[in-house]
C-alpha cells in the first residue's frame, strides 16, 4: 500500500489514536476474475455502502472476528476489461481487499484487489502529504548546514491533529491546572461546539488556538454543571507544555 501515512513527533504522539481510529480514504484497483456489466458491478458496488460485516483475512495481525464496519462513500471511477478502480470512503480497520473479494462474490464471478493506495487519513489528505526524498533533504540541510527553516516548514503543528474533533476553548487562567491534570469546569470555558458527546472525545484548546490536549466530555449541560459546580470535561492526553501558562491556582 502507497499513500498518506501520518507521523507524529514528541508528545504530539499522545494524540494520535485519534488519527489511527479516524475515517479513511482509499483509492484501489479490483481484478474481477470474470466478465460483468458495469452497470450490475455498480450496483453490485452500492450494496456496500452503510454498515457491513467483515472477517478479517487469514493474512491479518488481528484476530479473525466478525466485525462490523461503515462504508461512507463507494465510488466506481473507471472501469477498464477486469480492472475497476474505487473511490472508497470507510471507517478506520475496514479491510479493502476483503471487501473487493466480498464484492467479487455478490457478482458471482470473483475478485481480489491489485493495487491500494490511502489518499485521506482523518483531516490528513494525500495533497498534504511529504515525500522521503523531500524529508530526506530537509534533515541533510538542517544537520549539516544548519538550516532549519525548511524542515520546520514540512512539520505540522500539534492542532491539526484536533481537526474533526468537537472543540472547547478553555479560559486562559484555567489551562495551567488543565495540563496538571485538573478536570475542566463550565466556568473555565469560553466557548465550544455544539456536537459535544457525553463519553466522547473533544479537543481541547487555549484562547490563542494552542492544543492544549485531548479530554473526554462527562456532561453536556453547561448551566447546570456551572450551577453544580461539576466538571464537564477530563483531560484524557496532554500535549501543551507545562510552563507556557503561569500557575493560578
Amino acid at each position: 500500500m502507497t499513500g498518506v501515512l501520518p507521523v507524529a513527533l514528541g508528545k504530539a504522539t499522545k494524540v494520535m489514536p485519534q488519527v489511527v481510529h479516524s475515517i479513511k480514504e482509499y483509492v484501489c484497483v479490483m481484478e474481477l476474475h470474470g466478465k460483468v456489466e458495469e452497470g450490475e458491478l455498480k450496483k453490485a458496488a452500492m450494496e456496500f455502502v452503510g454498515e457491513i460485516y467483515q472477517r478479517p483475512p487469514v493474512r491479518s495481525n488481528v484476530k479473525r472476528r466478525v466485525r462490523k464496519r461503515t462504508v461512507h462513500e463507494l465510488e466506481v471511477l473507471e472501469v477498464k476489461d477486469r480492472f475497476v478502480l474505487m473511490r472508497v470512503s470507510c471507517d478506520a480497520g475496514t479491510y479493502m481487499r476483503k471487501l473487493c473479494h466480498d464484492i467479487g462474490l455478490l457478482l458471482g464471478v470473483g475478485a481480489h484487489m491489485r493495487e491500494l493506495r490511502r489518499t485521506r487519513s482523518g483531516p490528513f489528505t494525500e495533497d498534504m502529504s511529504i515525500t522521503m526524498q523531500r524529508l530526506s533533504e530537509a534533515v541533510y540541510m538542517w544537520k549539516n548546514e544548519g538550516k532549519e527553516e525548511e524542515l520546520f516548514n514540512l512539520i505540522y503543528p500539534a492542532e491539526a491533529l484536533s481537526c474533526g474533533l468537537p472543540i472547547i476553548v478553555a479560559k486562559d487562567t484555567a489551562v495551567s491546572a488543565l495540563v496538571h491534570g485538573a478536570p475542566l469546569g463550565a466556568g473555565g470555558i469560553v466557548a465550544h461546539t455544539k456536537d459535544l458527546k457525553q463519553g466522547g472525545a473533544a479537543a481541547v484548546l487555549t484562547a490563542r488556538g494552542e492544543l492544549v490536549g485531548i479530554a473526554m466530555i462527562l456532561r453536556t449541560d453547561m448551566e447546570k454543571a456551572l450551577s453544580e459546580k461539576k466538571p464537564v470535561a477530563k483531560m484524557k492526553e496532554i500535549v501543551l507544555e507545562r510552563s507556557l501558562y503561569p500557575k493560578t491556582w
